[in-house]
């Protein structure tokens, strides 16, 4: 969103400075203008802010002749310079892996529970097959994108990676959470972004009607209508939620392809059945 030209720039740096390199790479300006870059870097420019979901599209149809498409957040640092030998190494080995996603941890090498994607959060270094990832550092397979689709625009900003993942075990890939590929990133909460509460909630029921059969879409519901009362504190937070619940059942959330109930299973398997 051209707000970090700093931050971007030493990311830029350890991208070059990888020992094994990037075949492309791509920023793409999201509705703003952008700082001067090294002529190595590709652009795409948008006309306006399209979200999240949005400017990773637009990156990915840039990009579509590639067989794997690393995502960065421009505010993130690769710390070692054997990030991108270890992704090759990872996929060579496992045909069936759709997703990898990225421990992140602070400045200070503090991994917040919340950006461990899975349940039993206490060790971050606890690698392994998960149901979902982090949006701030990721690699997709674009064989697997051309098969479950590319991101949900919808969403604009929340979820959409629970929604790629979902979509992707769902087809028969794999996700796997690898904390030996570290992304540096400064502690933020998500809800810093005045919307975040509306989207939140808006975009819950779009993961629920998109993707859960018809039994599981008032469970799911159910549960984080109950959690947001226990621990939201603030009458105008819980007014935005429930403004962007409405949100989500009154407009449109692209396609509905309910899960199997094999995937049901294998979610739960995994630690993370579709209603938590």
């Amino acid at each position: 969103m051209g707000t970090r030209p700093k931050e971007l720039a030493e990311l830029l740096a350890s991208v070059h400075a990888q020992t094994t390199g990037a075949a492309r790479t791509v920023v793409v300006a999201n509705g703003c203008a952008l700082p001067d870059l090294p002529p190595w870097v590709e652009t795409v420019q948008l006309a306006e802010n399209l979200g999240v979901t949005g400017g990773r599209n637009a990156a990915l149809e840039h990009l579509s002749d590639m067989d794997l498409v690393l995502d960065l957040d421009d505010d993130g640092l690769l710390v070692s310079d054997d990030v991108f030998a270890a992704i090759t190494a990872l996929y060579a080995a496992d045909p069936q892996l759709g997703i990898v996603g990225f421990r992140i941890a602070d400045e200070t090498g503090v991994t917040q529970r919340r950006h461990v994607p899975r349940l039993r959060a206490g060790d971050p270094m606890r690698g392994g097959l998960v149901t979902g990832f982090l949006g701030g550092a990721h690699v997709l397979s674009v064989k697997m994108l051309e098969e479950v689709g590319h991101w949900p625009d919808a969403f604009f900003f929340a979820h959409e990676e629970t929604d790629m993942a979902w979509r992707a075990i769902d087809a028969g890939w794999k996700v796997l959470y690898a904390p030996q590929l570290l992304l540096q990133h400064p502690r933020t909460s998500p809800a810093r972004h005045a919307f975040f509460n509306q989207v939140n909630a808006r975009n819950r029921v779009y993961l629920a009607r998109r993707h859960l059969p018809a039994l599981l879409v008032p469970v799911y519901l159910g549960v984080w209508v109950a959690m947001t009362l226990a621990r939201t504190r603030s009458l105008a937070g819980l007014r935005a939620w429930f403004g962007g619940f409405a949100e989500g059942w009154r407009t449109s959330c692209g396609r509905r392809k309910p899960m199997r109930w094999h995937t049901v299973l294998r979610l739960a398997r995994l630690g993370r059945p579709p209603v938590i």
